[in-house]
């Protein structure tokens, strides 16, 4: 997640260059069509470019209110987890009898290594190639391998270790339902997070806003060339341009748990989770929670 902007206009006309260009030769031609009269029927009025124009801005940025509201929801989803992990951790440590001993610690962590595995597997990672998942865990890795959801068997072991523990009396009712309503809230927050990974938007969102707006690029300055020359050049990809970064804002922000520089920061969220809850099981090495790199990306 980009946290400071660093950002420059060359870069972003580097970013769309293609786009820069259809549009420098949209305006081009256009000024080549005027200069010979016999072209003058190509010429075309402004009014209805204006209309199409309106439409085509409130096309392009629903569809980025659209994406940015499935970027927003994995955000609120993720905050749901550090929320219910610091209190899963808080009722391990007071609800389960004695002091912080291997029991707990073992618990917690497993937890961690949850937040790590559903990490890795919403950006497309293997958490078993993964240091953080590989550190925290406290069972066998190698007993996760070919698991079609290594979270969801995370869960199942925590729900199976604290059944045991009910059963043989070291949790009462009241505080086993308390936990077991944890875990389904952790369930709840990875559906989401799943719902958001593998429903991606319509693709014909974004190929009618690519198609309408190369059109209009070329249709815009037939209108304009009479009055501006070669000025309609520079104006066109300005216009034009416009319209396409409103709609690459909504094609980056479609999936929030992507490695690219809009993706949320789940690394520092899940290392952020891991030092809370080691720092109330008293660990003495705790890791570092990760910043903003040197270009203003927060992961």
């Amino acid at each position: 997640m980009m946290v400071s902007n660093r950002g420059s206009v060359l870069r972003l006309l580097v970013w769309q260059w293609k786009a820069v260009l259809s549009f420098v030769l949209g305006g081009a031609a256009a000024v080549l069509f005027w200069s010979f009269p016999q072209m003058h029927w190509l010429i075309m009025p402004m009014p209805p470019l204006a209309v199409v124009g309106a439409a085509l801005g409130i096309f392009v940025s629903f569809r980025t209110n659209s994406a940015y509201a499935r970027w927003w929801e994995g955000r609120k989803l993720w905050g749901r987890m550090i929320n219910v992990s610091r209190h899963f951790c808080s009722q391990v440590i007071h609800y389960l009898p004695g002091g912080v001993g291997e029991d707990k610690r073992r618990i917690v962590h497993r937890h961690v290594a949850y937040v790590h595995a559903l990490r890795c597997l919403l950006r497309l990672q293997d958490p078993l190639q993964d240091a953080d998942f590989l550190r925290t865990v406290p069972d066998d890795p190698e007993g996760y391998r070919g698991q079609s959801n290594i979270t969801h068997a995370l869960l199942h072991r925590q729900l199976a270790e604290l059944v045991a523990m009910d059963a043989a009396g070291e949790l009462s009712e009241f505080r086993m339902q308390s936990l077991d309503r944890s875990l389904e809230e952790m369930l709840a927050v990875q559906g989401g997070c799943e719902r958001i990974k593998k429903t991606p938007m319509p693709r014909g969102y974004g190929f009618i806003a690519e198609r309408l707006i190369l059109a209009y690029g070329l249709l815009f300055p037939l209108a304009l060339v009479s009055e501006l020359g070669w000025l309609v050049v520079p104006i066109n990809v300005l216009v034009c341009l416009s319209f396409t970064l409103i709609s690459e804002a909504g094609r980056v922000l479609e999936d929030p748990f992507t490695m690219f520089w809009n993706g949320l920061p789940l690394h520092n969220m899940a290392v952020t989770i891991e030092r809370n809850l080691g720092e109330r099981l008293g660990d003495e090495d705790l890791v570092a929670i990760p910043g903003v790199d040197e270009n203003g990306i927060l992961m």
